[in-house]
């Protein structure tokens, strides 16, 4: 099986987590979505967007959304993904990329990817600011990544 990353619309991006992530719904929006094909459809995508903490939005910063994969993808489609992410973020000017995992997560694909965890969050109420509907996952530690 060979697998490669594929230009996907964000519109792709979100069906695909809608259909396959397993504790979060799809983002609202994004600057660009990343897929990885085995040659016989997707495998996993990622979802990019503008910083949800707005103190990092300075223009240069962005962040992965979403990675997402079908329970039977290949261990390294996640890793693939968050590579690709920084890669062409980086060709675009960007100087900085972050994410969130949940604590309860290994982080393993962000760690092989070449990220560091640069920060602990509290479970937060950023939500009520955001107009966003409530999801239990707001309500879990996280570390943020980061690759620079």
């Amino acid at each position: 099986m060979s697998l490669g990353l594929v230009p996907i619309t964000i519109s792709e991006a979100k069906e695909y987590i809608q259909n396959y992530h397993r504790h979060n719904k799809p983002p609202v929006s994004g600057k660009f979505a990343i897929g990885v094909s085995d040659g016989n459809g997707l495998v996993g995508v990622s979802v990019v967007g503008r910083p949800v903490n707005i103190s990092m939005d300075d223009g240069f910063t962005a962040e992965v959304y979403r990675v997402c994969t079908t329970d039977d993808s290949p261990k390294n489609v996640c890793s693939m993904l968050y590579g690709a992410s920084w890669r062409a973020w980086k060709a675009m000017g960007g100087k900085k990329m972050i994410t969130y995992t949940l604590q309860s997560e290994s982080g393993s694909s962000v760690k092989a990817a070449g990220w560091k965890i640069v920060a602990e969050t509290k479970p937060g109420t950023w939500h009520i600011y955001r107009n966003r509907d409530w999801q239990p996952i707001y309500g879990q530690m996280k570390f943020r990544w980061e690759a620079a």
